[in-house]
């Protein structure tokens, strides 16, 4: 009897296997491989003139360009651009761009950047420090831990330092693989703290779980004066929330210490244009801040701010499209922990949101992050490990 279904196919390692199994020659598996992967790109904010000979380059390999209809006649001098082809097409434009000059050029290598990706994927290691994790293996567990008096799920809990170096303790036997210090709440509407009262909030947990623990620790702050002293007191990686586009001082304190570094995008009264595409703007301009400063790539992890700056929609939104900022690169981790969008959406207090967290994991998870922050460390752990046996080899 025959059987017809369709094949999601995303990636050359999956299209090898299937080719494979049909048992096609070994020496045209690759070739065949190259035209079964569609992709579409976006550009945005591209000249006329250029947008054009894109669109026309395209369709001479086969492939197919959707440009802005004012476009074609020049009424409009900017046009944003969708490509559309197998990888063996955007591998035959990118040659013919890389025959151009300019910006031309230019753009060809981005494409072959972005393209080269899908071929070998993310960096695969994750540096801080003396420490390094494996990326792709599976997922990490960072477990939250708040010396705070206001933070919005567990405010004042582990204020005191010996019950924060308990919890931090409690988390590692649960599974987490780091644990994230944080002294200042993030909350909506939260009140800053100065630096001074920062320090003192964090750096002594950090002195102590320094000399205890053998995971890596995390510092949660925007302030590279609070990186500097934690880092000193025995941190690893700084979570910065404003993706060292506050502190102009942060990505060269992190540089100095060999530290690592957790780039999150964040908006105060943002008027997005495009969500998914706005956060990878931001976050691609974190990344270079901190190349500029001397932080190597295996140094970096992105995080697209779930809740920060952003409406439930937009939330949402980017849940959906996280697949999306696998295009930079970097490891991704996010952060739905507790958060608001699940409370809305559930009508559920913050102690009653543990599975609407774990929904979020799991899909975080397919859609390619590799680090999840979370609360409930025991049961986001049991989550992730079930999910990592579902979709990594």
């Amino acid at each position: 009897m025959q059987n017809i279904r369709i094949l999601y196919i995303d990636n050359l390692k999956t299209a090898d296997e299937e080719i494979r199994k049909i048992g096609v020659d070994a020496n045209y598996i690759r070739m065949m491989s190259m035209k079964s992967i569609f992709v579409t790109l976006k550009l945005e904010n591209l000249l006329t003139n250029e947008a054009n000979i894109l669109k026309q380059e395209m369709l001479g390999k086969g492939g197919e360009a959707a440009i802005n209809r004012k476009a074609f006649n020049y009424s409009e001098n900017k046009t944003d651009v969708l490509l559309m082809g197998t990888l063996n097409q955007y591998k035959r434009l990118i040659y013919k761009l890389n025959l151009q000059t300019g910006s031309l050029k230019f753009i060809g290598s981005e494409i072959k950047d972005l393209i080269d990706c899908l071929e070998k994927g993310k960096i695969d290691h994750f540096e801080c420090c003396n420490h390094k994790l494996n990326i792709g293996e599976r997922t990490y567990i960072m477990g939250i831990l708040n010396v705070t008096p206001d933070s919005f799920s567990d405010g004042g809990s582990y204020s005191n330092v010996d019950k924060a170096v308990k919890k931090a303790k409690d988390m590692i036997k649960a599974g987490a693989d780091i644990i994230d210090i944080g002294g200042e709440s993030t909350r909506p509407g939260h009140i800053e703290v100065d630096s001074i009262e920062e320090i003192n909030r964090v750096v002594p947990v950090i002195d102590i779980l320094s000399k205890e623990i053998t995971v890596p620790i995390s510092v949660d702050t925007s302030k590279a004066i609070v990186a500097e002293k934690a880092l000193e007191a025995g941190a690893h990686i700084v979570n910065d929330v404003w993706g060292l586009q506050k502190d102009r001082n942060m990505a060269d304190v992190i540089s100095n210490k060999g530290a690592g570094v957790i780039i999150m995008h964040n908006s105060k009264n943002a008027v997005y244009k495009d969500i998914i595409g706005d956060v990878i703007r931001f976050l691609r301009k974190s990344i270079n801040i901190a190349n500029e400063a001397g932080i190597r790539y295996e140094s970096i992890i992105i995080d697209p701010g779930i809740g920060f700056g952003k409406n439930l929609e937009q939330n949402l939104e980017i849940m959906r499209k996280l697949d999306e900022l696998c295009s930079l690169k970097q490891p991704i981790l996010i952060g739905t922990s507790r958060k608001s969008m699940i409370g809305n959406i559930l009508e559920l207090p913050v102690g009653e949101r543990v599975e609407g967290t774990a929904a979020t994991v799991t899909l975080a998870i397919a859609k390619g992050v590799e680090l999840i922050r979370v609360h409930d460390v025991k049961e986001m752990e049991r989550v992730a490990k079930m999910t990592d046996s579902m979709i990594r080899d």
